[in-house]
């Protein structure tokens, strides 16, 4: 019997110590994936970061377009998860320099201010179209020597960038879109795949990805493709890789 209870509480103790083992190993794990999120997402526990977004051209009262709401949703998750605190402001609003927090901008280039300064000064090789007198071409991107036209509700283009500038160091997300429904479809590639990019340009790298969204009338923002990483293009100026081209 003696036997019996001290094998009974040997095994007890074992189970015990295992699984507050497992528990200890998976704590430190999320804890290591947590750090690296923060990381990557530029939001330490208790900082701030901003949401620059449209406002509603139909309507009378602030509000934000449907889809442009929906991606903040999905950044409003990542934020919370990583403890941080956000402010949500339009983009025709004055707003101090980039790198002291983290900021996400989403929005067409073409009707968005702030998107538009980002991509002047952090993505010289890229130019936006504003469209003729009619409108036609309007937002047809072109980088690295080919331009990308929006076909509406069939074939359309968004950059999504993770970009470094000014002082502290703090990322620029940029989800820059020819619909609104591209804006929503780059926010959910960034959260989907933000392991996968943190490993492949690292927590503090740069990257601008150029994505194709398939069939949205039928799809919404759920088919997206990878067209390129246009990175190198997206950050070189116009002028600077005419003349690399000439020399090659």
């Amino acid at each position: 019997m003696d036997d019996t209870l001290l094998l009974l509480t040997v095994a007890a103790v074992a189970l015990v110590v295992g699984l507050a083992a497992g528990w200890a190993v998976q704590s430190a794990a999320v804890r290591r994936r947590l750090a690296r999120e923060r990381s990557f997402f530029g939001l330490p526990e208790g900082s701030e970061c901003v949401l620059v977004t449209h406002r509603d051209s139909s309507s009378a009262q602030w509000s934000i377009p449907r889809h442009d709401a929906l991606a903040l949703l999905g950044l409003a998750a990542v934020i919370e998860n990583c403890g941080a605190h956000p402010e949500v402001a339009p983009h025709d609003t004055g707003l101090q320099g980039f790198g002291a927090r983290t900021e996400f901008c989403v929005g067409d280039p073409t009707a968005h201010r702030r998107l538009a300064a980002h991509l002047a000064s952090l993505l010289p090789g890229v130019a936006v179209h504003p469209g003729d007198e009619s409108g036609a071409g309007r937002g047809t991107f072109a980088v690295g020597g080919s331009s990308y036209r929006v076909e509406p509700g069939a074939v359309e283009y968004v950059l999504l960038a993770r970009l470094t500038a000014g002082e502290g160091g703090r990322p620029v997300f940029l989800a820059a879109g020819q619909r609104p429904v591209t804006h929503r479809a780059a926010v959910r590639h960034l959260v989907r795949n933000r392991a996968r990019l943190a490993r492949k340009h690292g927590a503090d790298g740069q990257f601008c990805l150029l994505l194709k969204v398939v069939n949205s009338q039928a799809y919404g923002p759920d088919v997206v493709e990878l067209v390129a990483d246009v990175t190198k293009a997206a950050t070189t100026a116009a002028a600077e890789s005419k003349g690399h081209r000439a020399a090659s």
